[in-house]
């Protein structure tokens, strides 16, 4: 009796099956969903025709993207392509998930989309040949740029993705429309540094610093940079003091040559930064950011300095040197007139900035002061920034130009400081804006507003490519690991992932903070047709309460039609 029970339930079940199957059909589903949605593959996206409305300006880089799903109950393989009169303009690319263990701190607002481990949807990868994978039951996405250029002509465009099975039948589609103004967006004004780390890149691929390989790495990461909004590059004449353990150090990466003679004079060799500086220029950064003349948190040390001494190469500097009053300030006097005379004769003084050392407090006052005096005399005629929350310790005049956290940027706002920075990091994510991957968009794309309204200089963030644990006490995968080994929310260690091909590969966070860009740019547009505060009346003229940094709009639906917005007004008085 037991053996033909479970013979009838197993027949039962089956046939109930094969019903499912009957009625459901292997169907394939796709829509259309804004750049601001994130699709997580156990959670179906929702179509939102209020966010879908798409316009541009010539020269940026617009997007949406195309989620799609089957029902099959095995995994299948097929094919996507683009049907457009624009589509040489159009850049597809899967949207991958990338596994998350510490997803958010215990404290958190409102404004997040999820805060348990898991899987996150950030990576962007190239299609291989336009092939895709249906993962049965599960939710994936599209991501969909349209890069327009000066030359395109000017319209409205359909645009239709159509989604094919292995046999190359089309199983499904969605279609969209983008309107495309005849006006050129105008080039960046804002400065913005997103922490370059070379010696990241030399580890993850295994290879010689500054060899012919990593050099090649080297400007395939800045050329990224450049493409998506970044101006300024840090620049490692030492190896960066920065996020590295007291006494630790991290893989040495020395733009200068050093030698030391047995006089204990100093000369230098600045082929290799004029090489770093070559590159920069001739992939359209502006701006050079050197690193850090003194250690983080204080300015106490000195950075790693390694120099050749009697035929060997070896450290001369680092955590047992003190900033000041030592050899390392005698170094400095010898150095720092050799280098900003080529900084002069290569044509880039005006654009190139100086750090003395990273977020230092009222506790630091006085180190940083001695730090700060003991190179004034040699950097008078550069500017110099330094990341800085503290409004008291600015008050003392020792930062002319400080860089606040956008949680403490209105205690400088409030008292009148003009032409301000801001930053934002692992700290700064109780309501204000900010880019962890467990955060909505939205939350990303509204810094743009918000640094038009405050007409905010330049922005600084600590992580383009940190591809090491916190404090660099170990290198990483960050394919794996996406959080520093769970001190950093995943999304602010690195904005790119480092590709197979030495090239980098990008992110929904990298795309979605240059759309806050070109926002901004566009605003900025549209207030030299009309005025500051014509704009700020499209931006809050429907809002209950003005836009600050840690009080904004959280739709997604606010942003997109604002921006549309924007264009249409600009449109409406150049093609007038």
């Amino acid at each position: 009796m037991p053996f033909i029970y479970i013979r009838i339930s197993f027949e039962f079940n089956y046939r109930i099956r094969m019903e499912v199957i009957k009625i459901k059909g292997n169907n394939y589903t796709a829509k259309i969903i804004s750049s601001l949605e994130k699709v997580f593959s156990n959670e179906e996206p929702r179509f939102k025709p209020e966010c879908n409305r798409l316009t541009a300006l010539k020269n940026e880089i617009v997007s949406f993207q195309v989620a799609y799903h089957s029902n099959h109950p095995r995994i299948t393989y097929g094919s996507v392509c683009i049907e457009s009169p624009i589509r040489e303009y159009i850049k597809m690319r899967q949207v991958i998930e990338v596994p998350s263990s510490y997803s958010c701190h215990s404290i958190v607002d409102d404004n997040y989309l999820r805060t348990e481990p898991g899987l996150y949807p950030d990576l962007l990868r190239d299609l291989d040949d336009n092939r895709l994978i249906y993962v049965a039951g599960k939710w994936h996405s599209i991501w969909v740029d349209i890069e327009t250029t000066e030359d395109i002509d000017a319209g409205t465009y359909p645009i239709t993705i159509k989604f094919y099975d292995h046999e190359e039948k089309e199983v499904c589609s969605a279609s969209t429309e983008v309107t495309i103004f005849d006006v050129a967006l105008p080039e960046q004004k804002l400065i913005r540094t997103e922490w370059f780390h070379g010696d990241c890149l030399a580890d993850y691929y295994n290879i010689e610093v500054f060899s012919k390989k990593h050099w090649e790495i080297i400007e395939n990461f800045i050329a990224t940079a450049a493409k998506y909004g970044i101006n300024m590059i840090l620049t490692p004449q030492f190896t960066p003091p920065l996020d590295t353990a007291v006494g630790g150090e991290r893989t040495t990466i020395q733009l200068v040559d050093v030698e030391v003679d047995k006089d204990l004079n100093y000369s230098f060799d600045f082929s290799k930064l004029k090489r770093w500086i070559d590159i920069c220029v001739d992939n359209n950064i502006k701006y050079i950011e050197m690193s850090h003349l003194f250690t983080q948190w204080g300015a106490q040390f000195a950075p790693k300095v390694m120099a050749t001494v009697d035929g060997e190469y070896k450290q001369i500097f680092g955590w047992d040197t003190p900033a000041v009053g030592g050899e390392y300030t005698r170094f400095l006097e010898a150095y720092l007139p050799q280098l900003t005379h080529n900084l002069k004769k290569w044509g880039i003084a005006q654009n190139t900035y100086f750090h003395i050392s990273d977020e230092p407090n009222v506790q630091h006052l006085e180190s940083y002061s001695a730090a700060k005096e003991s190179v004034a005399e040699y950097l008078r005629g550069f500017k110099v920034i330094d990341a800085l929350s503290s409004y008291e310790f600015y008050k003392t005049g020792i930062v002319k130009k400080p860089i606040s956290s956008n949680n403490h940027i209105h205690n400088f706002l409030d008292n009148g400081v003009e032409n301000m920075w801001s930053y934002y990091c692992t700290s700064q994510f109780y309501n204000v804006s900010n880019r962890f991957m467990s955060m909505p968009s939205a939350r990303n794309r509204i810094y743009g507003t918000q640094l038009y309204k405050y007409d905010i200089e330049g922005v600084l963030h600590w992580g383009y490519n940190f591809y090491n644990s916190v404090l660099s006490m170990k290198q990483i995968n960050p394919y794996v690991v996406t959080d520093a080994m769970g001190a950093f929310p995943s999304g602010d260690p690195f904005l790119v992932y480092p590709g197979s091909d030495g090239k980098p590969e990008g992110s929904i966070r990298l795309m979605v903070h240059y759309h806050a860009m070109t926002d901004l740019r566009a605003m900025q547009l549209l207030e030299s047709l009309t005025d500051k505060e014509y704009v700020m009346e499209l931006i809050e003229g429907d809002l209950s309460t003005p836009i600050t940094f840690d009080t904004y709009p959280k739709s997604d639906m606010y942003l997109i039609n604002l921006r549309n917005k924007i264009n249409r007004e600009i449109a409406k008085r150049i093609n007038a």
